[in-house]
């Protein structure tokens, strides 16, 4: 099962991405905003964080998603969108880490935007968000040109009057503000062919 795009293609983590998923960690700078720029250890990729990825998609088709260069089959990172704790609505958060390399070069956008496309017209989803480091300028941009808008909480009275300037700022997308402006000949384009699922992410291939 894979998503692919103009230049990317997406595919489910698998115990295989272990020491990718490593390597791209032990950069203190793509660490920078997550963990203050220490690595992840490798016993919590290969027991935690892809078991964990692997439950969520047998149990409803979405979770991590490795992201590779379609020409060269080359490994850049990885997007995620998981079901929130302690959330009983129709919603996914979305996060996504990109190899230093890679970027300035749209990468994230480009297999968030896919993925945001195949799961508004194949599951329930009613609402993607993202939550990022008031600092980190670049994530901002990503979730901007993706067409979130600030949340709700991003527009409290304490974050508005400066009380709140450590806590990460959330984004959100709608499906319905989505669909105004995307429609579904971008999906078709930018995120591969599809199928509607009952509740999950399904693709052929």
């Amino acid at each position: 099962m894979a998503i692919d795009s103009e230049r990317l293609r997406l595919r489910p983590v698998s115990p295989d991405d272990v020491d990718r998923l490593y390597v791209l960690d032990a950069d203190p700078d793509v660490m920078r905003f997550v963990s203050g720029g220490e690595p992840t250890r490798r016993d919590t990729i290969a027991d935690w964080v892809v078991p964990r990825s692997q439950a969520q998609f047998a149990s409803h088709g979405t979770g991590m998603w490795t992201v590779s260069l379609r020409r060269h089959d080359m490994f850049v990172g990885w997007v995620h969108l998981r079901l929130p704790r302690h959330s009983a609505e129709h919603e996914l958060e979305l996060s996504y880490r990109i190899a230093r390399e890679h970027w300035g070069a749209g990468i994230a956008t480009e297999a968030a935007a896919a993925l945001i496309a195949v799961t508004f017209l194949s599951t329930d989803t009613r609402r993607v968000f993202a939550s990022a480091h008031p600092g980190h300028s670049a994530s901002h941009r990503v979730m901007r040109k993706l067409g979130m808008r600030l949340s709700p909480l991003a527009l409290s009275a304490a974050r508005l009057s400066g009380e709140q300037i450590d806590d990460d700022v959330e984004y959100e997308l709608l499906r319905d503000q989505w669909a105004a402006t995307r429609g579904r000949h971008t999906v078709d384009r930018a995120a591969g062919r599809h199928r509607r699922a009952n509740g999950t992410i399904g693709m052929t291939g």
